[in-house]
């Protein structure tokens, strides 16, 4: 092209297309490093015991039907509602932790229920949408989460629980639940005031029990806490409850099951070296 010609529109276009597509393909080549290294983690050893079994709360053990139900009765009927509190609810935990800030779940739990019925028109006092959370500490476990416990206990295991609940919440909730006995101890973030999935979380909560992280395992019917644990560096078993989904970026868990009786059928077949 010689001086002062301008160039055609065209090229102009084909030039900006190319330059896009080289960019774009430059940037797709950073990220897969990123998206292998989720997917290609050492395997775990899935042929020994864990060494400590720690039990995620709510929805693993405990059935949410009777909060679900109080929810939505405060949200004027509208059970269509509770999938969005309940991952506004996990969202803000994760802005407190990320800002350095705690506040109890509890409590995170009732303003974002506030959030959710303001946003549709809905009015709820503080009051309202303390009430409307409060069954959550007088929940019934699952059917097949006490004969999953004892047999595990039976078998050796040391199980304790590893909730975002407060401490006074979790012991509420597994006396309520009659499963109190059956834990070693039960675990609450709020010591730490960290939610999960932050890693530090799980470091932690390893070195309470005096346990290495590979000796570890999660057990949760939620993908976002498998997927934390596990890039923490411990194994991980996932309790595929109703509308329970493992995060597809993640590698997946070495036991995935339906209920908690078929989890605890794989760790027992796993033999006696667990506790030593």
């Amino acid at each position: 092209m010689s001086p002062g010609q301008e160039s055609d529109p065209a090229d102009r276009s084909d030039n900006s297309r190319r330059n896009f597509l080289a960019t774009s393909a430059g940037v797709a080549a950073g990220m897969l490093p990123a998206l292998a290294s989720a997917q290609d983690q050492p395997a775990s050893r899935a042929n020994t015991r864990p060494k400590c079994l720690f039990f995620d709360v709510n929805e693993t053990l405990l059935d949410l039907e009777a909060m679900k139900q109080s929810v939505a009765l405060a949200l004027n009927g509208r059970a269509d509602l509770l999938p969005l509190w309940f991952t506004t609810m996990l969202q803000h935990s994760l802005v407190a932790t990320v800002g350095d800030h705690y506040n109890d779940f509890g409590v995170i739990g009732a303003a974002t229920l506030q959030m959710v019925a303001r946003n549709h028109g809905i009015e709820l006092s503080d009051e309202a949408a303390r009430q409307a959370i409060a069954p959550i500490r007088s929940l019934p476990p699952h059917p097949d989460v006490k004969p999953a416990l004892e047999q595990l206990k039976q078998a050796g295991y040391r199980i304790v629980t590893l909730t975002n609940s407060s401490q006074a919440g979790v012991d509420a909730q597994m006396k309520n639940a009659g499963l109190f006995d059956l834990f070693e101890t039960r675990l609450s973030i709020e010591e730490l005031q960290m939610f999960k999935p932050h890693t530090h979380v799980y470091k932690w909560a390893a070195r309470k029990m005096k346990v290495q992280p590979e000796d570890c395992m999660l057990i949760a019917a939620h993908g976002w806490d498998i997927a934390g644990a596990l890039w923490a560096g411990w194994r991980g078993a996932f309790v595929s409850r109703p509308g329970a989904q493992l995060y597809p970026l993640a590698r997946s868990p070495e036991i995935i099951e339906p209920d908690l009786q078929k989890v605890a059928a794989q760790l027992i077949q796993l033999g006696t070296d667990c506790c030593s």
